[in-house]
């Protein structure tokens, strides 16, 4: 299912402020609100509108990459984690919003989770540019494959002693207040219930080994030096619970010719003095291929000629590259191009007219 743009969700332009957003934010939030009898999807789709577009960073990436790259960065639970939702709440329901993050997840927000992993990738600025898909080798702990995780032999369990197979103990403590309950995870079962009827030989009970896997990453067109990329489930496996994540914090090897600017990327072009002069049409290299340009006559050194859509590509939009020109003065003449150059020095000698007063001018400013 393809997602709407965030923007168009909330109804505001690309450069609408935070302040503009979060008041379009409070608005439908109240009318979308399941409490006030709205709609619960629509209201998770404005509420995650609203997370990304008021975080510089996320709003950042989501500008640059569209949905396409955003979402490998980014789970749904990692968008609203950290998310700080009581004031819009406190002033629209007079109440906190920190319950939002369950209200869309429930108790997966809670769930035990492996070590999330960093694997630093270097590539290439055309394989940055394009897009590219990779394999790499992880070491991480996985699943034994004895017990399938269970940490049992055979794979067979029995109902936990310790809990009675609930997955929870209840701790009371007597204050002077009254009685106090406290329910925490169960530490025999890890809140699963079930214990290892005996402890599988391979792994130890752990449930857990040691092992390199290879794990394949599909790069998508225009990442940037210090991007990264989120790799779901691709991290450490842990018993009882969700292997964490893997992400790959990117470096861009820089280009031979080419210098880049967000989506845009420059090339500096030396030419002659009389290809400046008289103009000409020369071959140039884009990312993609090679094509022609036409140097106009009487073109000056650092002037920059723009190509249209020839920049870095990706889902959302395309960036330009830009031509700098430099006319290289030549370090040694012969006595034919001397001559030749003497009486064109000459001739515009007659015609170049000096301003008058030039001198005082400059002479005024400290020259």
């Amino acid at each position: 299912m393809t997602k709407r743009d965030y923007y168009e969700i909330l109804n505001v332009n690309k450069n609408a402020s935070k302040e503009e957003i979060k008041k379009v934010y409070k608005r439908l939030a109240l009318q979308h609100h399941p409490d006030k009898g709205g709609d619960a999807e629509k209201f998770k789709e404005i509420s995650e509108a609203y997370a990304v577009l008021t975080d510089d960073t996320k709003r950042q990436q989501y500008d640059q990459f569209g949905h396409a790259g955003f979402d490998q960065r980014y789970s749904q639970e990692d968008i609203f984690r950290n998310v700080n939702f009581d004031d819009i709440f406190s002033e629209v329901f007079g109440r906190s919003g920190n319950n939002i993050f369950d209200m869309f997840f429930g108790e997966r927000s809670r769930e035990r989770r492996g070590n999330d992993l960093r694997y630093d990738l270097e590539i290439s600025f055309e394989e940055a540019a394009f897009g590219v898909e990779k394999k790499i080798k992880i070491p991480r702990l996985v699943e034994c494959d004895e017990c399938g995780g269970t940490g049992a032999e055979n794979k067979k369990m029995v109902k936990c002693s310790n809990c009675n197979g609930t997955g929870q103990i209840r701790k009371t403590t007597r204050t002077p207040f009254g009685m106090f309950s406290q329910v925490g995870v169960c530490k025999e079962c890890d809140g699963s219930g079930e214990t290892a009827k005996a402890n599988c030989k391979s792994c130890r009970g752990s449930g857990l080994r040691e092992d390199t896997r290879e794990v394949n990453i599909k790069i998508p067109a225009g990442v940037d030096n210090g991007n990264r990329l989120r790799i779901n489930g691709k991290g450490e496996a842990i018993k009882n619970g969700k292997s964490g994540d893997l992400y790959i914090f990117l470096t861009v090897r820089p280009h031979e010719i080419f210098e880049r600017e967000e989506k845009d990327i420059h090339l500096n072009i030396p030419i002659s003095f009389s290809q400046a002069a008289l103009g000409d049409e020369i071959t140039i290299p884009t990312l993609k291929e090679k094509i022609k340009i036409k140097i106009p006559a009487g073109i000056q050194s650092g002037t920059i000629l723009r190509l249209k859509d020839k920049g870095i590509e990706n889902s959302y939009s395309n960036g330009d590259q830009y031509i700098h020109i430099i006319v290289k003065t030549p370090l040694k003449v012969s006595s034919k191009q001397k001559k030749l150059l003497t009486e064109l020095a000459k001739e515009n000698k007659e015609k170049l007219k000096i301003e008058k007063g030039f001198f005082d001018k400059i002479k005024d400013i400290g020259f």
